[in-house]
């Protein structure tokens, strides 16, 4: 349940800032008869956001398990990718995501109603579909036949729906670069169990081999059933049985995407200007 609440809570708060920062700023400069398109592009986005989600589930449901299990394995390498790049992608652009914003809403301010309702629904939406694929593929690799994974993610959004209206406000402060730096970094524990699930699926398929061929077995020790092994489950997606090809998917996206996740931003560049000031002159090119 805390991994989807992290997934609702990251996802949820991407996209309410997005909205707090149209809106403010159109009641800043005096447009509030823009406020009413920009509405109706994030109604779009989150109509269509909840209609993919249905897609996802219900669409499945038809198919045969081999095919369900392909679907979903395929489903969750994609949503891994996808959040990988997100989480990348805002650690880079948190501490200036307010004037590019600014800078798109400028532009379409110019270009009339139609360039409004577009600019919202495309800064929202890309957050609603990468939240609703994600969601269903943790969901989906939660699989004990419980409420409680799609409770999180409602609890997550919930909470950022609160804090956004607080940002909005002025009534809170956030510090956005460390905000989605630490829980990028828990995203992506989160999305290196995804990511073995998925190919846990794949190979329920058929489509990857060595189904048999498990890494460990602690069942007896860490029974899936116990509320530690529920525990687990729900935050990490840990299974006490995973084959081999699941644990070497596990450490070879885990390890190194934390690795270069973790490393200061500009750390390389400014080692590198540190070096070419050390150069003796004559043996620069």
């Amino acid at each position: 349940m805390f991994s989807n609440y992290l997934i609702g809570l990251r996802e949820g708060l991407e996209a309410s800032l997005v909205v707090c920062i149209l809106i403010a700023y159109l009641v800043k400069t005096g447009r509030r008869d823009a406020l009413r398109p920009i509405w109706i592009g994030i109604g779009i986005a989150i109509a269509i956001a909840l209609g993919f989600g249905c897609i996802l589930e219900f669409g499945s449901q038809e198919l045969t398990f081999q095919a369900q299990e392909a679907l979903g394995g395929s489903l969750s390498i994609l949503a891994v990718g996808l959040v990988t790049w997100m989480v990348f992608w805002m650690r880079r652009t948190a501490r200036h995501l307010k004037s590019e914003l600014h800078g798109k809403l400028d532009a379409a301010l110019a270009m009339g109603t139609g360039a409004l309702v577009a600019t919202a629904f495309l800064a929202v939406g890309r957050e609603g579909l990468e939240t609703a694929l994600f969601v269903w593929a943790s969901v989906h690799a939660a699989s004990d036949g419980t409420p409680r994974p799609l409770i999180g993610v409602a609890l997550g959004l919930a909470t950022a729906v609160l804090l956004g209206w607080l940002f909005y406000r002025g009534a809170l402060r956030i510090n956005l670069a460390k905000f989605f730096t630490w829980t990028g970094g828990m995203l992506v524990v989160v999305a290196a169990g995804v990511l073995a699930y998925g190919f846990h699926d794949l190979q329920e398929a058929d489509w990857v081999p060595g189904q048999s061929n498990l890494a460990f077995d602690i069942s007896g020790t860490i029974p899936p059933d116990s509320w530690y092994g529920t525990l687990l489950k729900g935050v990490f997606n840990f299974q006490p049985d995973p084959t081999v090809v699941q644990v070497t998917v596990w450490l070879l996206y885990l390890v190194p995407t934390l690795v270069l996740f973790f490393v200061p931003a500009g750390f390389t560049s400014r080692k590198a200007k540190q070096q070419a000031a050390s150069t003796p002159v004559g043996e620069k090119a």
